[in-house]
């Protein structure tokens, strides 16, 4: 999630910015997949960058929503434990005081009979993490910077002659071809430490940490008011219970610890886990209202904290180790990132020029009753046909989301951006109406195996789930 912020910060100088992306397409790595929480910052020591820059960040979503339309709610958050003792919470309420917060409290919330006490945070909340991270990328583009997709980094070479003034430093391989750089930031996730030691740098690893979650019908979160956490663990904040944007209930994450940095399958077993643990907190969750499991892969860094430095080789910046609470931290990150470079030469001339502003694709609010989207369903092709019935996705919002800079070369790509087949039947109505739109604006034919349900991950289906949860009824 750092590296769509560090570009757009970046685009607001007068500098040539290159982002070199491995994926078909943005946001496609633990930023599609993690839990949309704007967190407080009481959860990490002041003695780590976590804790330092967590509440930092948390503070600019509200202006940067406001400028790039993505999706933001401050929601507040509720940590909560069935003892009876609140010294657990009155230990966080003090970490996040020294981590600068002022709105925290302990409070005695009515969630559950079993639920005792709870630590109130009312400044945190929820965003839509890929719709922000493809914002950020659409309004960097705009202002300038180059996108390369699909460019995987095979090699990063420093320069081995002496450099002077605007000499390029690095020499950056991918398949396709090469670039030079006069500076690296290495924000390459699960695979930071790779690209680190392609420049000579072996001071860290990272170890992959997957983490499940389960998602239900929109609709199905409007009586979740807060973020809701458990006690964290020795593994992270542990499983929490949240509303998105639209009102679809998510929960989960658990935690395995891995060595495969792709594998982002599901499993039945982990899934009902979780299941179980906020079924104990929310009597309300109904597995019928289950649409659909995903895993995201977090990078957790041997240091146990962000990297966040200049290395000994000038001009290669380590951006590693970002995982939770590293989407909240990432406005505060790019800002450190920005005085490292200035601290290393870099001049930052700002460029007049800068757009700050995004349109939204979305429009957020409820659903029209199906009988008014009826007659908008069998349109020749205009701006105000609905493709998607479920989540009611026109025409027009579709061309619009492929037409910004970025190319969108996949149905998920458009759904990311549009909401398109994110609804009740998961894509089944509108998918060939999603290719036939895609096919009309790029005037190219289109292939729908390109997508996560044609690629071999395993996904746990709700028939599944609903199978596994009864079989332990019997």
């Amino acid at each position: 999630m750092t590296w769509p912020l560090l570009v757009l910060e970046l685009s607001r100088y007068r500098l040539n910015v290159l982002l070199v992306e491995k994926g078909i397409d943005v946001a496609m790595g633990a930023t599609k997949a993690n839990s949309a929480i704007v967190h407080g910052g009481y959860a990490e020591p002041h003695s780590t960058l976590k804790g330092q820059l967590c509440y930092e960040g948390r503070r600019a979503f509200a202006q940067l929503n406001s400028e790039l339309n993505f999706g933001f709610q401050q929601t507040g958050s509720l940590v909560v434990t069935t003892e009876d003792d609140p010294a657990p919470l009155e230990a966080l309420l003090e970490q996040g005081e020294a981590n600068g917060l002022r709105d925290l409290r302990i409070l005695e919330p009515e969630l559950s009979l079993e639920v005792k006490w709870a630590l109130l945070c009312e400044g945190a909340g929820v965003c839509s993490p890929y719709e922000m991270a493809i914002a950020m990328a659409e309004n960097a583009v705009k202002n300038g910077v180059t996108l390369k997709l699909e460019s995987e980094v095979m090699g990063v070479r420093p320069c081995d002659y002496p450099v002077t003034g605007s000499d390029p430093l690095f020499y950056i391989d991918t398949a396709q071809e090469s670039f030079q750089a006069r500076y690296v930031i290495n924000a390459a996730g699960v695979y930071a430490d790779r690209v680190s030691q392609m420049a000579g740098v072996d001071d860290f690893s990272i170890w992959p940490r997957s983490g499940q979650y389960l998602l239900f019908a929109r609709g199905s979160g409007k009586a979740i008011k807060h973020v809701i956490f458990g006690l964290p663990t020795n593994k992270g904040k542990g499983i929490l219970l949240a509303s998105t944007i639209y009102q679809n209930l998510l929960i989960g994450p658990d935690a395995s610890d891995q060595t495969d940095r792709e594998d982002t399958s599901t499993h039945v077993e982990r899934m009902a886990a979780i299941f179980d643990q906020c079924k104990a907190l929310y009597a309300g969750l109904d597995a019928r209202q289950f649409l659909r499991s995903f895993t995201g892969i977090r990078a957790r860094s041997s240091t146990g904290d962000f990297l966040i430095e200049e290395t000994k080789v000038p001009g290669f910046v380590h951006v590693a180790g970002i995982q939770s609470p590293g989407l909240t931290a990432s406005p505060a990150i790019a800002r450190m990132v920005e005085q490292i470079l200035l601290n290393s030469g870099l001049a930052l001339e700002p460029d007049p020029g800068f757009d700050p502003y995004r349109k939204p694709i979305i429009q957020q609010g409820e659903l029209r009753p199906l009988r008014e989207i009826k007659p908008l369903l069998d349109l020749p092709s205009s701006p105000e046909k609905v493709i998607c019935r479920c989540e009611q996705v026109t025409e027009g919002q579709i061309s619009d989301a492929c037409q910004r800079g970025i190319p969108v070369k996949t149905i998920d790509g458009v759904k990311r951006r549009t909401r398109a087949s994110m609804g009740w039947c998961q894509g089944t109505f509108c998918r060939p109406r999603i290719v036939e739109v895609m096919q009309r604006i790029s005037d190219q034919p289109f292939d729908m195996r390109s997508d996560i349900e044609h690629s071999g991950v395993s996904r746990v289906e709700k028939s599944e789930l609903l199978d596994f949860l009864k079989s332990r009824e019997e």
